[in-house]
């Protein structure tokens, strides 16, 4: 009976931890490309990939969307239409803004870091994620400042 029993626990155990998430019955390892109707079929990246219950959401200047245009208002407008432009992939992709655990934020200027933190701050007014920020030589298009994001359920 021993011969039977501890091989049958064996596969039982294998195939838990590799086939299932027990909690949602999803197949692990399954990701999802985040795009919108007007992402371009070839682009260099994508704006978000969800895999295992996470998702990776490219960086984010403060393009209008829509425009080729950066948000007015120095670095307070940029981070304000970066965050909006985050949370408007974050939801599409069915989460929310209190999913995200973690941020890099890209300054052109570390003189920015105050003002960027304020408007920030409002999008992340309780256990903000973890962070790390920096000043970069540049960022593309011209912008002040570019964040990325990381959200799990």
């Amino acid at each position: 009976m021993k011969k039977i029993i501890f091989p049958l626990v064996l596969v039982l155990i294998f195939r838990s931890c590799t086939n299932q998430n027990s909690n949602s019955g999803e197949v692990l390892n399954r990701r999802r490309v985040i795009t919108f109707d007007d992402t371009p079929e070839k682009r260099p990246h994508s704006p978000a990939i969800e895999a295992n219950n996470m998702l990776f959401v490219s960086g984010q200047i403060g393009r209008v969307p829509g425009t080729d245009k950066l948000a007015e208002g120095g670095i307070t407008g940029e981070s304000r239409q970066v965050l909006e432009n985050l949370k408007r992939i974050v939801e599409h992709a069915g989460y929310k803004m209190e999913d995200i655990t973690a941020c890099t934020v890209l300054l052109s200027d570390i003189a920015f870091f105050n003002d960027m933190n304020k408007v920030y701050m409002e999008y992340f007014p309780v256990d903000p994620p973890a962070r790390k920020a920096f000043a970069v030589k540049d960022l593309p298009g011209g912008a002040l400042v570019e964040i990325d994001a990381i959200a799990a359920r």
